[in-house]
């Protein structure tokens, strides 16, 4: 824990509020494209799914997934790829909500990216 305390308080405050931004807009992404899947009674796929979001092509294995629900490969990359749609559709929703000109939305997304890429290191 003091170990924790330490690289916080060795963190530039702006760091940490770009990372907390960024975290709390990725999460209201996710939870609501988490009760979009409930409300269509597809939340046990978005619980299987939404792991893999991030994931580059090559870091999913469609072969274990699609034995994991008991779906075709096809079903799974297709089931996959509109997650993947309507969550960067979602995270676009809420960034643009933080911004005052819609024409900054890609740059803030792009920053976003770069917050949560470089962390609190």
């Amino acid at each position: 824990e003091c170990a924790l305390v330490q690289i916080l308080a060795s963190v530039p405050p702006e760091r940490l509020f770009d990372l907390a931004w960024a975290t709390t807009v990725v999460e209201h992404a996710l939870q609501r494209l988490r009760e979009e899947c409930e409300s269509k009674d597809k939340l046990w796929l978005f619980q299987a799914l939404s792991s893999h979001l991030t994931d580059e092509r090559d870091e999913v294995s469609y072969a274990k997934l699609s034995g994991e629900l008991g779906m075709a490969e096809t079903a799974v990359k297709k089931q996959l790829h509109n997650m993947r749609q309507r969550y960067r559709s979602l995270l676009r929703e809420e960034v643009s909500q933080t911004v005052e000109d819609p024409a900054d939305v890609d740059d803030e997304i792009r920053y976003l990216c770069a917050s949560l890429a470089t962390g609190i290191q």
